[in-house]
This record gives C-alpha cells, sequence and structure tokens, in this order.
C-alpha cells in the first residue's frame, strides 16, 4: 500500500504542476474555448468512472523471462522499467497491443518495453513531437495549426499562417524549450458533436479531423495549452524528447482542392538524445546512398515523365530485373499448384458496385465514360474479376483449392503528394493470386502460402516476422465468424513456426489477416507479402460448391501476394543490395573487355556465346586503358568483367574479375556456361540436367572465389529448378 500511495501522490503532484504552468502563457479566445470544452468532457467522462478498480496483486512477464509483480490500476509501464532501471524505454506492449507508458496494467499480462530503435518506439516519440511543434506554432508564432501527425519519416504539422516563413533553427529551439517543461499528455476519446464543438471555430480544422476518423470516436490530447488530434500512443510526457530537427517547409494540397487552400507543411522528428539522432543521421545517409531513385538513374534501370504521373517506364535492364522476377515467381507457381489467369483492365462499375468497391474506394479508381455514358474503372485489383471466374460455372469440391495467379496492371489514383519513385505509384503489377478452397482446406492453404513466403525471401536474404492483424473498428460479418478465422490463422501460425506478433484491430475490414514484414540490409522494416481472409466477397457473389454431401456451401477465399507490388519490390531490392545486384538477378552480369586489336573479334565471339547462354553481357572496345574500362566496370555493378587478350583468344579462355577487385584468373569457355535463366521450350528434365552439369564447374568456380563468404547455391538446386543460380545470394563489398 506504502507503494501505491506514493505512485498516487507522485501523480497528483505532476498534475498539479503542470496545471500552474498552464496559466502563464496569455491564450487567444478561440484556444481558451477549446481547452475549456476538452476539460469539460474531461471532468464529465472522471464522474462517470469514479468507482475505480479494486486494487489487486497482479504478474507481469517481460521478454527477458523475469516476472515483477504489480498492482491492478495503479502499476504502469514505465513504473516497471525505471524499477528495472531499463533505459531508453518510449512505449510498450501488453498482451501485443500497443500501450502508453503511463497507463496503469489491468491484470496479468505479457510485457514488451520498446525504445527508439523499434518502429513503435519511433513512432510514438515522432506522434509526441508533432504535439510539441503544433504547441509551439500556436503559442509562439500565432500561426493556426490544422493538423499534426507522423508517418515513416518524421512528425509534421500542416498550419495557417499570416507570415511569409519561418526560421527552422528558431523552430527547433523553441520546440527544445517546450519539451523540457515535461508538460505530460492527457488523450480523450472524442465524438463526432464533440470535436465539433471542440473545433467550431475552424472549419477547416474540423474537415481534416472528420477525414481522420475510422470509427466514431477519435482522439485528441492536452498538450501544455494546445489541443492536438493524434491517434497514439504518445509518450508520458514531452521531456522524453531533448532533440529536434526541422527538415522541411511545403505547400499542402487537400485530396478534394487542386489548390494549396494557404496550408503549409513543416517537417521534422525529434530524439530522446544527441546520439540517437547522430545514429539516425548517419542511417539517412546510408538511405541517401542507397536511394533506388538514385541507383534507376546511374544504372539506367527506368524513369518517370510526367505525360503519365506515378507510372514507370522501364528501360531494358529494369525490364530485365522486373521480367526476372515475374519469372521466378511463375516457376515457383508451376511447383505450388497455381495457375495463371487473365482477366481484363476495365470493368462497368456495376463489377464494383457489386465488390462493396464502390462505395469505399472509388475516389481511387480511374474512371472512364464510353458512347452511352456508361462509367467503366480502371481494375485497382483483381479479386472481383476472380469472384466472376469462380461463379462462371457450377463448381465442385473435387476442384478445390483453385488457386488462380494474376500478373494484370493495376491502377490506383494516388495524390500527386503520395507518389514516390518506385514505392508509390499510379501504374503498378501484383504477384497477385486468390484461393478458393473449402473451409476444412483453410489450414493447409495459410500453411502453403507461408511456405511459399519464407521460401522467397530466404532467396532474397530477407529476414521476416509474421503479423496477425485481427478484426477492426468497424468490420463486417458475425462475431463468431471472425473468432473462427482468427484462430485458424494463429493455429497456421503456430504450425508454422516463424516468429509472429499480434497486431490487435488492423485486420482488413473484410476479414483478418497475416502481414509478413522483412528487414533490409540497413535494418529498415518492410511490408510486401499478406495473406487475407475474406468473408465478404463469397458472399457478395453469392459463391457456392457442391460438396461431398451433394449440398450448396460457401468456400473461402484467401487474397494472397508474395513479392507484393513488383515496382515497389524492385525500389526495395535496389536499395537493399545498394545496385549490387545478385548475378541471377543483375541487368549486368558479364562485361567482357579485349585487350588489343586483335582479340575484339574473339571478345565478340565471347560476348555471343554468353548471351546465347543467357547472360547479360556486353562488350566495352572504347579506346581507353585497360584500367579504366576495369574501374568503369567495377562501377557499373558488373558482376562479372572477362577480359580477353591474345592468350586467352589462342587457348580459348577469358581472363576473370569480380567487380569486388578480385582476380579469379583464367577459366576455360569451353566449360559451356549454358546459364538458362528458363527451361527451353522442346527440352526434356534429363536434357536440361545435363546441359546444367557441363557448365556447373565454372558457374561454381566463379563463384566460390567472390568476395562473397556466404555460398547459397546448392548443388541440388542447379539441378532440380530451370533457375540455375537461383538461390544465389551474391554480396561483394
Amino acid at each position: 500500500m506504502a507503494v501505491t500511495q506514493l505512485l498516487k501522490l507522485v501523480v497528483s503532484r505532476s498534475t498539479l504542476h503542470v496545471r500552474r504552468r498552464y496559466s502563464k502563457l496569455q491564450l487567444s479566445p478561440a484556444l481558451s474555448e477549446r481547452l475549456r470544452v476538452f476539460e469539460s468532457v474531461r471532468e464529465q467522462r472522471g464522474k462517470n468512472r469514479r468507482s475505480e478498480v479494486g486494487e489487486k496483486s497482479l504478474s507481469i512477464h517481460l521478454t527477458d523471462g523475469q516476472t515483477v509483480k504489480g498492482t491492478s490500476g495503479i502499476t504502469t509501464p514505465l513504473f516497471v522499467a525505471q524499477s528495472l532501471r531499463v533505459k531508453g524505454v518510449l512505449v510498450s506492449k501488453v498482451n501485443g497491443e500497443l500501450w502508453e507508458l503511463g497507463r496503469p496494467l489491468e491484470a496479468d499480462c505479457e510485457l514488451q518495453l520498446l525504445g527508439f530503435n523499434t518502429a513503435e518506439g519511433r513512432q510514438a516519440a515522432w506522434r509526441t513531437g508533432a504535439c510539441v511543434l503544433g504547441g509551439v506554432l500556436e503559442g509562439v508564432f500565432g500561426a493556426e495549426v490544422c493538423r499534426e501527425g507522423a508517418s515513416e519519416v518524421g512528425l509534421f504539422c500542416d498550419y495557417i499562417s499570416s507570415s511569409s516563413s519561418l526560421s527552422l533553427s528558431d523552430v527547433e529551439a523553441k520546440c527544445k524549450e517546450a519539451a523540457a517543461l515535461k508538460l505530460p499528455l492527457f488523450g480523450l476519446d472524442m465524438n463526432a458533436a464533440e470535436l465539433h464543438e471542440l473545433f467550431q471555430d475552424s472549419k477547416l480544422r474540423l474537415q481534416l479531423v472528420e477525414e481522420q476518423m475510422n470509427s466514431s470516436t477519435i482522439t485528441v490530447y492536452r498538450c501544455g495549452d494546445s489541443l492536438a488530434v493524434c491517434n497514439g500512443p504518445l509518450l508520458p510526457h514531452t521531456g522524453f524528447l531533448k532533440v529536434f530537427k526541422m527538415l522541411q517547409l511545403s505547400s499542402v494540397t487537400l485530396s478534394n482542392q487542386t489548390e494549396s487552400a494557404g496550408l503549409t507543411r513543416l517537417v521534422g522528428v525529434a530524439f530522446p538524445g544527441e546520439k540517437v539522432k547522430e545514429e539516425w543521421e548517419r542511417e539517412q545517409e546510408e538511405a541517401r546512398r542507397r536511394d533506388h531513385r538514385r541507383i534507376g538513374t546511374d544504372q539506367e534501370l527506368f524513369f518517370f515523365n510526367d505525360v503519365s504521373p506515378g507510372s514507370c517506364f522501364f528501360l531494358p535492364k529494369g525490364a530485365h530485373i522486373y521480367n526476372t522476377l515475374t519469372d521466378f515467381i511463375k516457376s515457383e507457381y508451376r511447383r505450388r499448384g497455381f495457375t495463371e489467369v487473365v482477366t481484363p483492365t476495365l470493368y462497368s462499375t456495376a463489377l464494383w458496385e457489386r465488390s462493396g468497391h464502390w462505395d469505399h474506394y472509388s475516389e481511387n479508381m480511374f474512371t472512364v465514360t464510353s458512347e452511352g455514358s456508361q462509367t467503366f474503372a480502371l481494375k485497382p485489383m483483381n479479386c472481383p474479376a476472380h469472384c466472376l471466374m469462380f461463379e462462371h460455372r457450377v463448381r465442385s469440391w473435387r476442384e478445390l483449392p483453385l488457386r488462380w495467379a494474376d500478373f494484370g496492371a493495376l491502377h490506383r489514383n494516388e495524390l500527386s503528394g503520395a507518389l514516390g519513385g518506385l514505392t508509390r505509384v499510379r501504374r503498378f503489377c501484383q504477384d497477385d493470386a486468390h484461393i478458393f478452397c473449402t473451409p476444412e482446406q483453410l489450414e493447409q492453404e495459410i500453411v502453403a502460402c507461408l511456405d511459399f513466403v519464407r521460401s522467397v525471401y530466404r532467396v532474397f536474404g530477407f529476414s521476416f516476422h509474421c503479423l496477425l492483424s485481427t478484426r477492426p473498428t468497424p468490420c463486417l460479418g458475425e462475431p463468431e465468424q471472425w473468432d473462427h478465422a482468427e484462430k485458424q490463422l494463429e493455429k497456421s501460425l503456430q504450425q508454422f513456426g516463424e516468429r509472429w506478433d499480434l497486431n490487435p484491430g488492423d485486420g482488413a475490414f473484410y476479414g483478418p489477416k497475416i502481414d509478413i514484414q522483412i528487414k533490409d540490409a540497413i535494418g529498415r522494416q518492410h511490408q510486401c507479402a499478406t495473406i487475407q481472409l475474406d468473408f465478404q466477397l463469397p458472399i457478395r457473389f453469392n459463391l457456392q460448391y457442391v460438396g461431398r454431401d451433394g449440398q450448396l456451401h460457401r468456400p473461402v477465399m484467401i487474397h494472397r501476394a508474395v513479392l507484393g507490388s513488383l515496382e515497389r519490390m524492385i525500389a526495395i531490392l535496389a536499395e537493399n543490395f545498394g545496385g549490387k545486384w545478385p548475378l541471377w538477378l543483375s541487368p549486368a552480369q558479364i562485361m567482357v573487355i579485349p585487350v588489343g586489336g586483335n582479340s575484339e573479334s574473339y571478345g565478340r565471339q565471347v560476348v555471343e556465346q554468353f548471351h546465347e547462354a543467357g547472360f547479360m553481357v556486353d562488350l566495352n572496345d572504347q579506346g581507353a586503358t585497360l584500367n579504366k574500362k576495369i574501374r568503369s566496370a567495377q562501377l557499373a555493378q558488373y558482376n562479372y568483367i572477362f577480359v580477353v587478350g591474345d592468350k586467352e583468344r589462342e587457348s580459348g579462355a577469358v581472363n576473370v574479375r569480380s567487380r569486388g577487385g578480385k582476380q579469379l584468373g583464367s577459366r576455360q569457355t569451353e566449360e559451356r556456361m549454358f546459364l538458362q535463366t528458363q527451361a527451353e521450350p522442346g527440352k526434356s528434365q534429363s536434357q536440361r540436367h545435363s546441359d546444367s552439369s557441363q557448365f556447373s564447374t565454372l558457374v561454381y568456380s566463379l563463384r566460390l572465389e567472390s568476395d562473397s563468404s556466404k555460398v547459397c547455391l546448392l548443388c541440388s538446386a542447379l539441378q532440380l529448378t530451370p533457375f540455375p543460380i537461383l538461390l544465389e545470394s551474391e554480396q561483394d563489398t
């Protein structure tokens, strides 16, 4: 009880201290009225929950195996972290659910303490920083803040100001001063009526808040004498943030307007310390060096043009990567029982109304009007078309599972401000597939999809973990249906055996899903693969099959993608490899450099031989020194450089160097390197195995003597797949 009383005393004193600080600033009438409304609602909510939860002991299990005792309604994750002297904690997870450090625990639980080095901790810091920035812009610089929040790259505030410009350094200094006051942040869930009263003085602010709402309420936080709309969780108080850095100012165009409406966006970042900031700056420099847009330009892979905003033009080398990834997935499809379908690109709105997408997604669709004023839309996804194909005729249980894959082009009307290289485009292609199966087949199909994901990501060298995303609010379907589906996915994940976490409330509105997050070479997280259950489309399209009992039954529909968008995956791979593509995927595999006039014809012969074998090979016969040619090929990231002179011509050999600078010596070209990137039509499996054995010696000698210490290429894989070096993961330094 002594500890309980001490905790209550600390909280009450902290609150009193902060309330005194509120009165120091001269507030505008509008801000004063907002604070009055907020505190009135907050006080009313407090009266409604006067009956405190009975204090009882609880057990708190930490991820390192420790178990500590606490008191329900009193003990907080922050208290646990402080008592165990865990430093750098910014937010927590309780039984997989994000939990503010200052929020008391309620029952026995699993507790994770998260710092700035996690995505959750970083987002909590930046959301809190956005609240501080909003208060500074309003209280110090007299701006009208209309929206604040955080993204993957930092914090931001959208505001209107009569001042033409702000000094970023001044804003940084004022934010640091404000954060040092250690102002607590009080959150309050408010409904639409309360929000209308709260922001009655600003129509634009109210409009933007309503656009953010995806449920009946939204959370409003008080930070000092300012209010911020934020989905949380936030830090316990602003004193956790020690360093602010403002990055840029830009105008903002709203989704329903063509002009900026006078809104300016200030983007920045915030950190719990100077050391963390320096580490972030190193990460940013490394990210700039690996930026896929720079790599795409330097290696002539792709470009964009205003004649088709958000749509990529892939040049020959970029198209090679694109097609190789597609062929790779198609080869896996053949092994895993998927069949490919081709569907139209343009559909009548009748299809989208039937599927439900027109009501929820029409603003993101490109539409065209034909004769007769009939409206059509370019497809942003393939699932409704696949439902049409399923209902095309009567289906039997003997046909299931049906696994249909579709590489059709998709179009989504993304806002121009959201476009960014290959990571956010308007025209893209997915390795999209849908599985129609019986309920009894569901678990087996989910496990097979997860195994598919693991096999592909291992090829690229990605580590990954899974997130089980459960029902959101609101959602469609009966609670019992959701419970059953979530248990099925959880059972499949347990059988799969890889790491997974619970992600409450982040499922699709039509069903729960498994999202797979990968980690690239510099530690960044990306979500690419997804496996989603869909209750609604089979109902909307009245999909049925004839079961063993002769009765009609509803199939289960699974949405599934492994690479996700091919465009986005190419961006991720370019940055993961830093432009040093592995040999099987590389658009610049071999550069042949003849030395002397007599060897040029032999160089062309070598180029032709390797080109016919399926390699991406080029010839440098320009008038430069040998060293300059070699250096140029290394900078262009050719995996191997073949130097040929009179000696090599006479012996039928090539002198091999790696792009990392290692000299691998002379190799005979008569050790045929028919490196087939796809099975040749008309050849039997035994013929392909025979071809593989003829060039495997030289392939392995090159691979084993390269700079990489990891050898992922297995002889069995060479013999059994039409991609002889598919599993190679070459990382030259």
